[in-house]
């Protein structure tokens, strides 16, 4: 589908990529990983053309479509629907001419088109893709310019995945998104017939939707067989091979030169020194193996205080007085305390979050609600559209300083070392820092006064990840509360030990972990399925219920068939395990690495192959026991 070759690009300067090669077959999901700042979205503008290479050549596949996120959010009085429609360019192009065409013969191939492209069953799914990235029935009529930023970017998502190319490239598509749609989104890419490269440093995105990883790593692009953390795992081995086969051969080319200076002046050895010298001439040199800097941090500790930090007894919290968007809201923060809040987008979440953190009081202060906080409570809040606030001219430690007025220098540069900020980058001004560092300096500025509690609303966004797994270990060491709002579930297992939902103008603990709200929202869309399904049919939804039991009941007649069907994938899930545990164990192997370069790929391609069969089994096991369940 895709070929890179012999990839050269410079920019201001600096090397991105020098005689880079990668191969992308069709139909294969790829992960592009590596640090912030290697050159990964400007991979995708040489890809699409947006800039020339210095050198080599990016080839895609004769007549292949390729389809990208729009970077421009889309506006105006177009419904979302519309808007979603529009994208499919041949399905609209088509329409049109249905409509002026006057020859029959192309009026028939016009409509014969149409049929092949399922143009008329279009509308629904355009329809579920907007609902899976979280736009209800009335939302998909309104017009784009009715929403912000963040939503439309989510309409341009739905846009690219709608019109279903043949190579699809998405950059971090996660960023716009909350947890459920982040859950929605792994799945229909799990399940995406075409080719898809993806930029994302959502680990469990990338282990769930992704069957190979394309590491970029020093200006080269190497490609990984199997998910994230086959990666991870594999890569590990290869540079402690690399490091031991180093050390080996520095061994040997000390010994060798001892003899040559033992014996170069013996007559009788002056042959075979010259011969060992010839010999350490001609010795390839393997690389030095260098791991990039892992950026770790630590967060303050904060002193104790008496329970409960923080609660809320009947509170009522909103914009408006009169129109509160959470309603009787009774929750008690403590020291210990790791807490997610969960629920979609334009549920509350961020709105309790600015409660929590001082920003907003009770609506019902008056009529009873009270916010209790211990003594001397501080609450660092970290917010997701903070760095835009950021003063760009200042340097790292200068806006520090304004946040520490009464610390001395070396204090505040103390400080900043804690979050990986040295000389060199805290003297750097905002405007030159990554995203990444931006990130890294509001949790500097947040935890400055060693808060007991803090209040992260989507820390994750900019930071890759290396950086995040600091962050998970930063947070697990913390002696203070944590309550987190993410759409990466591999951050909130990692830290997360309590489930708040907002949903309904309540928050309520949720009782079970991130496996069973993952369930309840499969099951949830399934009865919003089943619902669509009884009012586009116009029936009683009594007499739908009534349909379904009869259903199950026909459906129990058949037991023994579906339970048949579904041992048999249970059997063929078990075989498709131990092949890819065979398979696993030989890559496993360090002397596969010295061996033949072919054993190696032949090996990585048959693992992609099993890791994709497995995933197929795995999903017909899951309907066929599903199927059995219905049935009794």
């Amino acid at each position: 589908m895709l070929h890179i070759n012999d990839l050269t690009y410079r920019i201001g300067g600096r090397t991105l990529f020098e005689g880079a090669t990668v191969a992308v077959a069709k139909g294969h999901k790829v992960g592009l990983v590596g640090r912030n700042g290697t050159g990964k979205s400007t991979l995708f503008k040489l890809i699409t053309g947006e800039i020339p290479a210095d050198d080599g050549s990016i080839n895609l596949r004769q007549g292949a479509r390729l389809g990208v996120v729009a970077q421009e959010a889309p506006s105006g009085a177009d419904s979302l629907l519309d808007t979603v429609l529009a994208a499919d360019t041949e399905r609209a192009a088509l329409l049109d001419e249905s409509h002026t065409a006057t020859d029959p013969h192309r009026i028939a191939d016009i409509h014969t088109r149409l049929a092949d492209i399922d143009a008329h069953g279009a509308p629904a799914r355009a329809a579920r893709i907007l609902a899976g990235l979280g736009f209800d029935e009335a939302q998909q009529a309104r017009p784009c310019s009715d929403f912000s930023g963040g939503w439309r970017m989510r309409v341009a998502l739905a846009a690219a995945l709608f019109a279903e190319p043949d190579l699809l490239l998405l950059d971090e598509p996660t960023n716009h998104l909350d947890l459920e749609a982040t859950l929605w989104l792994e799945s229909h890419l799990a399940n995406w017939q075409g080719t898809v490269i993806m930029i994302s440093h959502d680990r469990t995105l990338l282990n769930s939707a992704v069957d190979e990883i394309v590491h970029l790593e020093a200006l080269k692009l190497t490609r990984y067989a199997g998910n994230y953390d086959f990666f991870e795992k594999t890569r590990r081995e290869k540079l402690s091979l690399q490091a031991k086969a180093r050390s080996k051969q520095l061994a040997e080319q000390r010994r060798i030169q001892d003899f040559v200076d033992r014996f170069r002046a013996k007559a009788t050895k002056a042959r075979q020194a010259q011969s060992r010298l010839k010999m350490l001439e001609r010795m390839e040199p393997i690389a030095t193996v260098i791991e990039d800097k892992t950026v770790s941090f630590s967060f303050p500790d904060p002193p104790p205080l008496s329970p409960p930090l923080l609660a809320l007894n009947d509170v009522d919290i909103g914009y408006e007085p009169g129109r509160p968007i959470l309603r009787g809201l009774n929750l008690r923060i403590d020291m210990d305390d790791r807490i997610a809040l969960l629920g979609a987008n334009g549920n509350g979440k961020s709105t309790l979050m600015k409660l929590l953190a001082g920003r907003l009081g009770a609506l019902n202060f008056e009529d009873g609600g009270r916010v209790v906080k211990s003594g001397k409570l501080e609450t660092g809040y970290f917010a997701q559209h903070q760095a835009e606030e950021l003063p760009l001219a200042s340097t790292a430690c200068e806006y520090m300083q304004g946040l520490m007025p009464d610390s001395i220098e070396a204090k505040v540069r103390a400080h900043l070392g804690r979050f990986g900020f040295g000389a060199d980058k805290a003297d750097t001004p905002i405007k030159n820092l990554s995203g990444g560092e931006k990130a890294r300096l509001l949790f500097a500025g947040m935890s400055r006064g060693a808060p007991p509690i803090m209040l992260l609303d989507e820390p994750t966004n900019h930071l890759d990840v290396d950086a995040r797994e600091a962050l998970v270990e930063a947070l697990n060491a913390f002696d203070g509360a944590v309550v987190l709002v993410s759409h990466d579930s591999h951050l909130v297992e990692l830290v997360c030990d309590r489930l708040w939902l907002v949903d309904g103008g309540a928050c309520q603990a949720f009782d079970g972990d991130m496996a069973d709200y993952r369930r309840m929202l499969l099951d949830s869309r399934r009865e919003r399925k089943r619902d669509d399904g009884g009012k586009g049919d116009g029936g009683d939804p009594r007499t739908d219920k009534k349909a379904e039991r009869k259903a199950r009941a026909d459906a129990r007649a058949a037991t023994s068939h579906l339970r048949k069907a579904a041992q048999d994938a249970e059997k063929n899930v078990e075989r498709l395990s131990a092949d890819k545990r065979r398979i696993e164990a030989q890559l496993a192997d360090p002397d596969i690495y010295s061996g033949p370069s072919e054993k190696l790929t032949r090996l990585q391609i048959e693992l992609g192959r099993v890791v994709k069969k497995l995933e197929d089994a795995e999903i017909a096991w899951l309907e066929a026991e599903a199927a059995v369940e219905d049935a009794g």
